[in-house]
């Protein structure tokens, strides 16, 4: 599959489709990270180089499947809208693909549960998730590092 380039989101960040997200997702049984945008959105175009500029989200990214919509590619579907179609919103799926909507943004608003203003707000909640949906590349590492010793 080829790597997606998604410009301006952080170029290091390995980006999917929507599609080959949820396959990936499922084949190494990780979390996938959904990122909702639209190419005219104002407050996406003001956290576009706040994200892309986060080394916490870029070193964070790598436990996630990352998967990126602009425009027309947004999921369709009542579990990807959870609380309205609001732009930006980062949605957290779990490996099956089912969107889990207790990893929303704590530290923002009510009403919009799945905006994110700053990265760190998102970071938050990546490592919630981290803790929550296990990822196995974790527990490889603590073997290798066992077999070392």
């Amino acid at each position: 599959h080829d790597v997606l380039y998604i410009k301006g989101w952080g170029d290091d960040i390995e980006w999917k489709t929507f599609e080959d997200g949820l396959q990936a997702a499922k084949e190494q049984n990780k979390p996938l990270m959904l990122v909702i945008h639209k190419t005219w959105c104002g407050a996406c175009k003001a956290l576009k180089p706040q994200f892309a500029e986060s080394k916490d989200i870029k070193e964070l990214s790598k436990n996630f499947i990352m998967v990126h919509t602009e425009d027309d590619e947004e999921p369709k579907g009542d579990q990807y809208v959870p609380d309205g179609g609001y732009i930006p919103r980062i949605l957290f799926l779990d490996p099956e693909g089912t969107v889990r909507k207790e990893f929303y943004n704590v530290g923002g608003h009510d009403e919009y549960k799945y905006y994110y203003f700053s990265p760190d707000l998102i970071v938050e909640t990546m490592k919630r998730v981290m803790e929550k949906i296990h990822s196995p590349s974790e527990e490889n590492k603590e073997k290798t590092v066992s077999d070392e010793l």
